[in-house]
């Protein structure tokens, strides 16, 4: 198991934990830490979370997995801006997936961790075949000398707070609600990377973003804002258009890619990492029948990304910066 820490912990120290896959750090998963702080706190323990890498059910069926919202980074880096303590990462393969409900208990939680509080949702199942939950943990609380906690769902609109809800709008393009389910707009981050530069030859030149998992959970032509370009100023905003799909038109091998295309800027920034804000979606990807037909959507889609930039009302700076 790794083990990030903000702050110098000694072994053994008892400490607070909540445990979960917290994609996407959304606001239920907000709500969780901001208990598990209050209370560590309160004990005079260190905050901590236990999540695991990859997803489990990237593991066990890799073709039916969800589609990811964050990658380890960008979770690392919501989880950290949340004030925990530290995070340890377990390694979601044949062997933990075969470590028994009591066992995950005995050895995990009490001999490695020393928890002495602990927070699960209300629907936490853990150990091989899901065989362990909330009943279990408390009737081993008591002889091992820890606390345990369930927390009810965190709803909005009297709908559930969850990251299934969050991939439910990011693809049915709904970003107004997935910003409100996250409290913050949908991103992505990554490294520019070398492409087939046809942007540059048709006059919009992109920037391609490498991507950590091949199933975005969003698709599509979007309106965004991008930090991380300007190296003397990473966390400046800049506008843009962002392509998030397969290229119909252009290329046939079926392979997702984010390219983003800047307003009057024109800078080699390969290398470099940016983080991608998805504001507004213009449409769904479309095959074209020729280039020239694509460079005119494309110069359509650039003027109504102005028009929205232009008549966007001023909104609170809930953008997050993982560049």
């Amino acid at each position: 198991m790794h083990t990030w820490r903000k702050a110098s912990i000694p072994a053994k120290t008892p400490i607070a934990l909540t445990i979960g896959n917290f994609d996407g750090v959304h606001l239920g998963h907000q709500a969780m830490l901001a208990h598990l702080r209050k209370t560590a706190t309160a004990q005079e323990l260190p905050a901590c979370v236990m999540t695991f890498e990859p997803h489990p059910q990237e593991f066990f069926a890799p073709d039916r997995a969800p589609a990811r919202l964050t990658n380890l980074r960008e979770k690392l880096h919501y989880l950290i801006q949340s004030g925990v303590d530290c995070v340890h990462i377990g390694r979601f393969n044949f062997d933990f997936a075969r470590i028994t409900a009591e066992d995950f208990i005995e050895n995990i939680l009490c001999r490695q961790l020393s928890v002495r509080w602990l927070l699960v949702g209300d629907d936490f199942r853990f150990g091989a075949r899901r065989a362990g939950d909330f009943s279990l943990l408390q009737a081993y609380s008591t002889t091992h000398n820890f606390t345990v906690e369930a927390m009810s769902s965190v709803t909005l609109d009297n709908v559930r707070i969850s990251s299934t809800s969050v991939r439910h709008a990011l693809g049915n393009g709904d970003l107004k609600t997935a910003q409100r389910l996250l409290g913050r707009p949908y991103c992505i981050s990554g490294r520019v990377i070398d492409g087939d530069k046809l942007g540059k030859q048709i006059g919009f030149p992109t920037a391609n973003i490498q991507l950590q998992h091949s199933n975005p959970p969003l698709t599509g032509i979007f309106v965004v804002s991008v930090r991380g370009a300007l190296a003397e100023s990473p966390e400046t905003s800049l506008p843009g258009v962002a392509s998030l799909g397969v290229r119909p038109t252009t290329h046939a091998n079926g392979k997702p890619v984010l390219e983003v295309y800047l307003f009057d800027f024109n800078r080699n920034i390969y290398g470099r990492k940016l983080q991608v804000d998805f504001l507004h979606k213009l449409r769904d990807e479309v095959k074209f029948p020729d280039l020239q037909a694509l460079i005119r959507q494309i110069e359509q889609d650039v003027l109504l990304a102005k028009d929205f930039f232009r008549t966007m009302k001023p909104q609170p700076n809930m953008l997050c910066n993982i560049v």
